[in-house]
């Protein structure tokens, strides 16, 4: 459910003061492009899609992904709902830990559902075994190092369909139990807080066939910077929660275009993909 979509905003610092920020590493020996990062306090937190666009969608977190970015100043006001991504100076709060640019703000209303890679419900090891085959040198499908939240997707267009995901900075197992239960709580009396990411939008095609079910996967992540209690609280508990997602446009695989059309397609119906036979 979409609750509002902002207007574009330039947010953000100087790239080297800010806390989060997407990195690309220098050439391999040899050549060819290094690894796309999203990196937390200088250190590399998670490797992200191949840049070519026809490897696997991918967020893979890093041995150094061990910080969360919640900001005290403002976490009173994220236990209720926002009407606004400007309330309360949220909005500015966090687009001061982010490097200066374009960012699109989203409210939208999300039930996640935790997934364990390797288990039901994997992104991973389905829908993108079905379309990429496992990993041709190791023969596994994709590894995320981390559980991760699904909270929708629907069809783009008859060779395209958009799965989103929330993807917690550190492990729901570091989780403080007393406040994952305040907020079950707080959600078992009809409260709806809201949780807050930087999120990037991937939209990735094999340039040959090796599964079953060709077409273009797009990959709306969502990296928590604050709510990762509230996020484990909502799925144990199946309540809905508020994110206050800031797009950066510049940072995924997709076109200024691709990103234009999201505020239509986050508003369908969820819808699953209809799965090609082979």
């Amino acid at each position: 459910m979409v609750i509002e979509f902002g207007t574009s905003r330039r947010l953000g610092v100087p790239a080297p003061e800010a806390r989060l920020r997407f990195e690309a590493e220098p050439p391999k020996t040899g050549g060819g492009p290094g690894r796309r990062l999203l990196v937390v306090d200088g250190d590399p937190a998670f490797e992200l899609s191949f840049w070519c666009g026809t490897c696997p969608l991918l967020f893979r977190r890093l041995e150094t992904a061990r910080e969360k970015l919640s900001l005290e100043s403002v976490r009173d006001r994220l236990t209720g709902t926002l009407a606004d991504p400007e309330e309360g100076g949220v909005l500015d709060a966090f687009g001061a830990l982010l490097p200066e640019g374009e960012y699109l703000p989203m409210l939208l209303r999300v039930e996640p559902r935790l997934v364990v890679p390797g288990k039901a419900g994997d992104y991973f090891g389905g829908e993108q075994v079905d379309t990429w085959g496992v990993d041709q040198f190791w023969g596994l499908p994709e590894y995320p190092h981390t559980p991760y939240y699904r909270t929708f997707e629907t069809e783009v267009d008859a060779s395209a369909h958009l799965y989103e995901f929330v993807v917690p900075m550190v492990p729901p197992t570091w989780n403080e139990r007393e406040r994952v239960e305040e907020y079950a709580e707080l959600m078992g009396r009809g409260g709806v807080p809201t949780a807050v990411a930087v999120s990037t939008l991937d939209v990735c095609e094999p340039a040959a066939g090796f599964g079953h079910d060709h077409y273009r996967h797009w990959g709306l992540t969502h990296f928590l910077l604050d709510g990762h209690h509230k996020l484990e609280a909502a799925a144990a508990a199946g309540r809905p929660v508020q994110l206050l997602s800031l797009l950066a446009p510049g940072e995924g695989l997709a076109r200024p275009e691709d990103c234009a059309r999201l505020p239509t397609l986050r508003a369908r119906p969820r819808s699953d993909r209809t799965t090609m036979t082979a």
